[in-house]
């Protein structure tokens, strides 16, 4: 027998999830540790632009929507949330929430204190100087999805520090 016939799907999901996340911490921190915050923040950001295309045409592919691009609004939502759920671990993806509040627009929220790049700025002690990673990476996915989008509020800095929530809304504009 395989030993990938032993494990359950959910189980591999969150081992390469929880992998994804610690590479990414320890990149980003030994980023910062070599070069400065300021550095760390750019690369990283350049990193998810061009993680976003690959990421998404990957994820596509898996759904079966591979070649077609999203027209309605559900479909979009639907698919946002699937690719969530398949990159995040299970124990970071139950954490944040997405909901369409009215057609066209979508309500994410972060639990309080709950965002894993919130905890990990806060626990190497750079959060007052860290960029949002995190809902950059969404930004970014929408972009590569070709969807026109606003984001409320517009996010820089992380803003479960700076506000004590992390949420707001992305009104999506798709061309039927």
């Amino acid at each position: 027998m395989n030993v990938l016939d032993k494990i359950e799907k959910k189980e591999i999901g969150d081992l390469l999830g929880k992998g994804w996340l610690t590479h990414d911490g320890m990149w980003f921190y030994h980023t910062y540790r070599q070069l400065g915050i300021e550095k760390a923040n750019i690369l990283n950001r350049a990193a998810i632009r061009s993680l976003a295309p690959i990421e998404m045409k990957r994820t596509k592919k898996l759904l079966g929507i591979c070649g077609e691009k999203i027209v309605a609004f559900e479909e979009l939502k639907d698919f946002m949330l699937d690719a969530l759920e398949l990159i995040l671990p299970r124990s970071v993806f139950e954490k944040f929430h997405i909901r369409t509040t009215s057609e066209g627009l979508l309500h994410w929220e972060w639990e309080t204190g709950e965002c894993f790049a919130y905890k990990g700025m806060k626990q190497i002690g750079i959060i007052d100087d860290y960029r949002c990673g995190v809902m950059y990476r969404i930004e970014c996915w929408l972009e590569a999805l070709g969807v026109n989008y606003s984001i409320d509020p517009k996010i820089d800095k992380c803003i479960m520090h700076e506000k004590g929530a992390c949420s707001g809304e992305i009104r999506v504009i798709l061309d039927g």
